[in-house]
C-alpha cells in the first residue's frame, strides 16, 4: 500500500528538520587539511566534501530508523527505535551461538535461518545472566502478532562486522526464547546498479529471511513501492534546499582555510 500523505508530510518535515539543523549548527570541525586542499586546488571542493560527509554521518546516525518507524506506525501494533530486548544469555545459549558463527565462517556449513533459529531455542537458558551489550535493536514492530527486530547498517561491513551482526540478531532470539522475525538491513545498495554481493561472499546470512537490503527493507515495512515513493521525498526535499546547501558551502569555503 502506498506511503499516506501524513506518513510523507512527517518524513518531509523530519529530512527538512534535520537539514536546516545541519546549516543551522555546521561547522568544519577539521579547519586544516594541507594535503586534500594542495590535491584539490579548490577550497570550495574541498568545503563541500566536508559538508556532505558530515550530513551523511547525521543521515547514518538516526534518520533511517526514524523514517521507519514513521513507515511502519500504520500497519503495526506497535514499534520503537533504539528497543531495548531485556533477556539474559546462558552460557549454553552462547556455547550454541558460537558453534553455528564458526561453523558458517569455516564453510563447515551452509547458512539456514530455520535451522539455526531452532538450535538457538533448543538451547538451555538455565543460569543466564544479563549482558547488556547487544540487548538494543535499532528498530522494533509488532505486527500481525509477529515481533521482528532490525539492525541498521550504512556502511559497507567487513567479515567481522557481519560476523558480530549475525551473533547479535541470534542472540536476540535467544533473549527472547521464543520465534521471532529477527534481521540485518541496509537502507541501500551501495553497489547499485549492480547486485549487492558481500553477504554472499561470506555465507553467514539468508537473504530475504535474516537480511534485507534497499527496497527489499523498505517495501517490507510499507508495501511494495515504499522505497520508491521515499526517494522521490528525498528528491523533493533535496531540490528545495539545493540553494541553500551550495550558499552553506560557498559560506565554508570563502572562511579562510589554513593551508
Amino acid at each position: 500500500m502506498p506511503l499516506s500523505k501524513n506518513q510523507k508530510d512527517i518524513i518531509s518535515a523530519l529530512l527538512e528538520r534535520k537539514i536546516e539543523e545541519k546549516l543551522k549548527r555546521y561547522a568544519r570541525e577539521s579547519r586544516s587539511m594541507p594535503f586534500l586542499a594542495r590535491l584539490i586546488q579548490d577550497s570550495e571542493k574541498v568545503a563541500s566534501y566536508s559538508f556532505i560527509h558530515s550530513l551523511a554521518t547525521t543521515l547514518g546516525m538516526s534518520i533511517y530508523e526514524d523514517v521507519s518507524k514513521i513507515i511502519a506506525e500504520e500497519t503495526a501494533d506497535e514499534c520503537f527505535t533504539k528497543y531495548d530486548i531485556g533477556g539474559v544469555l546462558s552460557r549454553e545459549q552462547k556455547s550454541v551461538i558460537s558453534d553455528i558463527i564458526r561453523k558458517l565462517r569455516n564453510k563447515e556449513k551452509n547458512v539456514n535461518h530455520e535451522e539455526e533459529l531452532k538450535l538457538v531455542l533448543k538451547a538451555s537458558a538455565k543460569n543466564g545472566t544479563v549482558q547488556n551489550e547487544g540487548r538494543i535493536a535499532d528498530f522494533y514492530m509488532l505486527r500481525d502478532g509477529q515481533e521482528h527486530y532490525f539492525e541498521i547498517k550504512t556502511v559497507k561491513p567487513n567479515i567481522d562486522v557481519f560476523t558480530k551482526s549475525k551473533s547479535k540478531i541470534l542472540e536476540w532470539v535467544a533473549r527472547r526464547r521464543k520465534p521471532i522475525k529477527y534481521f540485518l538491513a541496509f537502507p541501500y545498495n551501495p553497489y547499485h546498479p549492480k547486485p549487492y554481493e558481500r553477504f554472499t561472499e561470506q555465507g553467514l546470512l539468508e537473504r530475504g529471511k535474516e537480511f534485507l537490503i534497499g527496497d527489499e527493507y523498505w517495501n517490507f515495512l510499507g508495501g511494495e513501492n515504499t522505497f520508491e515513493e521515499l526517494l522521490n521525498l528525498f528528491d523533493v526535499v533535496g531540490k528545495n534546499y539545493k540553494e541553500k546547501i551550495k550558499e552553506k558551502i560557498r559560506q565554508v569555503a570563502r572562511e579562510k582555510m589554513q593551508h
